[in-house]
């Protein structure tokens, strides 16, 4: 059900007097452009695999063929998805000089495809994979080259070793760059404006409690519910597009 105008209206206000606001999105926020999320039943992108079989460190290691089976199919599922309104209402608001970042949980380049210019991806992205044995990094048309002519579905490097998306799978630390730099961006917030997560996914799950702990607000915008819903300054449970098209049109009246 889409937020009624009295809370969109509340949520501009918010945004409108705040010095600082920085969004943090999760899956939530892609899925109108087609891309599942992880754990929705009969769609969620774990419904029928296993992740610590598939996207683990150690299954990346121990079986590369099996892991890019997997990430290979992932790869052709985001190659033509594009941004939705709720990534585009981001920018707007970023345009308009009220939104100071977007931190997203996402690896799908869409947040930067529909032109975000700050942006922290503190679980990496697709758009290149590295080799763990010699560092180098190739572009992801390169990667998917090489996938397509490898005899057994593995991209490698020029130094033959397999390689990695830059993703961070499961067993492995988040990059410790993105990750000092959310933490900064939530504890500096006004509003940390929570679009798409279930803010249960640690350690992003503990920003909303660094902007309140600092005297800010957290806003939700999501679907699904969240162990901060109770203490949110605002909630809209509706489509995440509606909701944030909605928000700005109440800043524009």
């Amino acid at each position: 059900m889409t937020a009624t105008l009295t809370e969109v209206r509340r949520l501009a206000d918010l945004i409108r007097d705040a010095d600082s606001v920085v969004a943090l999105t999760g899956a939530g926020v892609s899925v109108p452009s087609g891309i599942p999320d992880f754990r929705s039943a009969g769609s969620g992108l774990w419904e029928n695999v296993n992740p610590m079989e598939v996207a683990h460190i150690d299954a990346f290691r121990a079986d590369p063929v099996r892991f890019w089976r997997f990430y290979g199919s992932r790869f052709d599922t985001l190659d033509d998805k594009e941004p939705n309104g709720a990534h585009h209402a981001l920018v707007e608001l970023e345009r308009r000089g009220l939104l100071d970042a977007v931190v997203t949980q996402n690896i799908d380049r869409l947040h930067r495809k529909a032109g975000t210019q700050e942006l922290v991806e503190v679980h990496g992205t697709i758009d290149h994979s590295s080799c763990l044995a010699c560092g180098a990094q190739f572009p992801l048309d390169v990667v998917r080259e090489r996938l397509e002519v490898a005899a057994d579905g593995v991209p490698r490097c020029d130094c033959w070793q397999p390689l990695k998306p830059d993703v961070v799978l499961f067993g492995e630390f988040l990059p410790e760059a993105a990750l000092e730099r959310a933490f900064t961006l939530a504890a500096g917030a006004d509003v940390l404006l929570c679009v798409g997560s279930s803010l249960e996914v640690y350690p992003i799950a503990q920003l909303p409690a660094l902007t309140r702990q600092a005297g800010g607000a957290v806003a939700i915008v999501t679907q699904g519910e969240t162990p901060y819903d109770s203490r949110a300054a605002v909630r809209l449970g509706g489509d995440v597009v509606a909701e944030l098209e909605a928000l700005i049109g109440a800043l524009d009246a």
